[in-house]
């Protein structure tokens, strides 16, 4: 092709099959929900079959076809991401936008732009080298996509499960027990807890992915001052942390990159960063973004019961209340603060939102079954507070 309109229309056309394919590549990825896989198919076979006409004709009837077809993917793509379906079951519940339907949803709109200048300027120009090019592009990404799909985290309400595509799916039951043993060198699987949606999983694994991403960036203990953080001078529990009151009044909700507290494990002079301890800035134990986020995975909690004192850097723990409540000399106790739930980026018995147990460990919102869902048996090397 030379250009004008044909070069548009095979950008476009390209683009569409590139979609296409990607939309057939997920549905091999969705194979347990077996309606949401054949609409995929039934997609991909609608963008392939307008794309690839599209991209070798000139019939006039062909940009709008790309343009409708590729619209309505667009156009469900973007409201999963921020509200669910009432049909099928497994778009129940909106899920965050990954690389592989980004890609899909980009190329899509791409598709969409091409056909969309064929209508609207049908006398414009593309030169046979920056098509093939663009086209060339399109197609690397669609590729670059699917190779990525292995890592592709979804969650949805059929089956009430949440899994991450190329992984060993572990299988707990209809009414699997939480918490269960946590180890972030394998998939992140917070499923089949009884009483906990499709929604809530899908939260509680973005937290945990996120965490596991951004976390590391805090490792050197030594580099953390600067940022605003201060040791509340609990080393000698085995578990050191480290509170960023900036971080703590600001507006910010369980952000990986603002963490407002950070747990290292204490090795003598050693400092390893096991957690992140996010803290909810005026709110109440009860308050219902708390409690719906999670559910029962995770237990936001709150200390009534640690005594602190002036340090040279800020507040500094002096141990917890006696059995009167009243604290050592010099100290005092606030009483509650703000609530905090932890998330763990190494392994922990107890799970990805294990509580630092012991003395002083905190005390939860009071649950049906009257115990805390973030702690286990303690033989487990889990902490002191």
């Amino acid at each position: 092709m030379t250009g004008g309109r044909n070069g548009f229309l095979l950008l476009g056309g390209a683009a569409s099959v590139g979609a296409g394919a990607l939309h057939l590549f997920a549905a091999g990825l969705h194979t347990e929900h077996a309606t949401l896989a054949r609409l995929m198919v039934v997609l991909a076979a609608a963008q392939c079959a307008v794309g690839l006409p599209a991209s070798v004709g000139t019939r006039k009837a062909m940009p709008v076809m790309v343009i409708g077809v590729n619209l309505v993917a667009v156009v469900i793509w973007g409201y999963t991401r921020f509200a669910g379906l009432p049909w099928p079951d497994a778009l129940g519940a909106a899920e965050a936008p990954q690389f592989l339907d980004s890609t899909c949803a980009a190329l899509g709109v791409l598709a969409i732009a091409g056909a969309t200048v064929v209508l609207a300027h049908p006398g414009a120009s593309l030169p046979t080298a920056s098509t093939a090019t663009a086209a060339g592009l399109a197609g690397a990404l669609a590729v670059a996509a699917m190779l990525g799909g292995a890592g592709h985290v979804h969650s949805h309400d059929e089956g009430d499960h949440t899994h991450a595509a190329g992984g060993d799916h572990t299988d707990h039951g209809t009414d699997a027990a939480w918490p269960r043993p946590w180890d972030p060198a394998t998939q992140i699987d917070v499923s089949r807890v009884p009483g906990v949606t499709a929604a809530q999983e899908q939260r509680a694994t973005a937290l945990i992915r996120s965490t596991l991403d951004q976390l590391p960036a805090f490792a050197d203990v030594g580099s953390i001052g600067t940022l605003g953080f201060r040791s509340i001078g609990d080393s000698a529990t085995g578990y050191e942390h480290y509170v960023n009151t900036g971080y703590i009044r600001d507006d910010r909700f369980l952000d990986a990159t603002h963490p407002e507290s950070l747990v290292y494990r204490v090795d003598g002079a050693d400092r390893t960063l096991v957690s992140a301890m996010y803290i909810a800035k005026g709110k109440k134990i009860d308050d219902s973004e708390l409690v719906d986020y999670g559910g029962s995975l995770m237990q936001w909690h709150v200390h009534d019961n640690l005594c602190w004192k002036a340090g040279a850097d800020g507040p500094q723990v002096a141990g917890v209340t006696d059995a009167q409540g009243n604290c050592p000399l010099n100290s005092i106790n606030p009483g509650a603060g703000n609530p905090m739930v932890h998330v763990w980026i190494t392994a922990n018995q107890c799970g990805p939102f294990a509580a630092l147990e012991g003395h002083g460990a905190g005390q939860a919102a009071t649950t049906v079954d009257s115990r805390r869902t973030d702690t286990c048996s303690h033989d487990h090397t889990g902490g002191h507070r």
